[in-house]
């Protein structure tokens, strides 16, 4: 299958510059993937698709300041790069804890071993290696926490390239159940953003049960397929935890023939990955079809999901509308059955004036 075969004409203008407000009033696709129907709603129409019992799982990691500008220093003590003409260094994740980062920079050909990135003067890093996915590592003195806690000093909000103005403050950017124990997204979940609490707390009088996973976004996320076929791309790792609640919840659900939602991509990467990665045997069958019993998980997983996958644990998904030719559109076509369907998705919703990527409308697929 190749890359260009996920290519979609999108006007400029349907590109969406800030979220919905209030976030609910979102609009949604909801689509039936067994009958191939498509219906436009609002978002707080989703309720009505929820029914006592169904478990929605949501990724409750928050995004942290990961945007950078500082000096380029050579060396031997020259500056390449002053502060107005910076440096920008994008914090991708840290490795182990040792002060290690791998970063994004820009223009990265600047950027060598042995350079000095200063962004305040409490807070640098030095240039280690550059990687060959393009990346670089460097080194801070301060431990991982210190680094974000810093970041969010100092640096600016991980927005997309295409949306064009910073919001004032990081909530904007931000789910309502992100935990602040759970910082480490370079990038938000953002399916996650059509949700307020006037809707969750409708959903729980529905009965609707609600558990947690962790996936801090990375490069796996957004980054590009430069390969024509799908099949050579790789995906980064990217974090994740799956603690022994969330398991036991869904566990449960999959064997008493609950419907499984998850919200958003990385939350159908997480359950997913840890299904293929981190499961026992198959237990029991449903619907005649096999099921992993999901294990709790800590550690990386960098799990593809293209269409021909076979889904363990996800019945039902939220999702927004995804870039041209990404691993994100690749995902959500392989849910809903085939590329096709999923592409006349997208022409319906260019059609009918969705707004389109981070804080656009919602896709609800089952």
């Amino acid at each position: 299958m190749k890359t260009s075969d996920f290519n979609y004409n999108l006007p400029q203008e349907l590109i969406a510059q800030k979220p919905a407000e209030p976030r609910d009033s979102s609009r949604l696709m909801v689509v039936d993937k067994k009958n191939k129907n498509i219906e436009h709603k609002i978002f707080t129409d989703i309720v009505n698709y929820f029914q006592k019992g169904d478990l929605l799982v949501w990724n409750n990691s928050k995004v942290f300041k990961a945007r950078l500008f500082g000096q380029l220093i050579s060396a031997t003590g020259r500056i390449l790069r002053d502060h107005d003409n910076p440096i920008e260094i994008f914090l991708v994740r840290p490795m182990e804890n040792t002060g290690v980062w791998k970063v994004l920079a820009r223009p990265g050909k600047h950027v060598q071993a042995g350079v000095k990135i200063v962004f305040a003067k409490d807070f640098y890093c030095g240039a280690i290696i550059k990687e060959t996915d393009g990346t670089i590592l460097v080194q801070f003195s301060d431990d991982e926490n210190i680094v974000r806690q810093k970041a969010n000093q100092y640096g600016h909000i991980p927005i997309p390239p295409y949306v064009k103005d910073e919001p004032h403050e990081l909530e904007i950017y931000q789910t309502i159940y992100a935990n602040k124990d759970k910082e480490g997204s370079v990038a938000a979940p953002t399916a996650g953003f059509h949700f307020t609490d006037q809707v969750v707390e409708k959903l729980k009088a529905k009965g609707v049960e609600f558990a947690d996973v962790t996936l801090h976004v990375g490069l796996g996320t957004f980054l590009p397929v430069k390969s024509e076929r799908i099949e050579d791309h790789t995906m980064h790792s990217e974090w994740i935890e799956v603690l022994e609640e969330t398991v036991e919840k869904i566990n449960l659900a999959k064997s008493e023939g609950r419907r499984v939602t998850a919200v958003g991509t990385t939350t159908v990467r997480t359950l997913e990955g840890v299904a293929c990665f981190g499961s026992e045997p198959a237990v029991y069958k449903l619907s005649g079809r096999r099921q992993h019993k999901l294990r709790s998980y800590k550690g990386d997983i960098n799990i593809f999901i293209k269409p021909g996958f076979e889904f363990q644990i996800v019945d039902a998904m939220i999702t927004n509308f995804h870039l041209p030719k990404s691993t994100l559109l690749m995902l959500a076509s392989a849910f809903a059955g085939n590329r096709e369907f999923m592409l006349e998705c997208y022409k319906s919703a260019v059609d009918n004036n969705y707004r389109f990527y981070s804080f656009g409308d919602g896709m609800f697929i089952y």
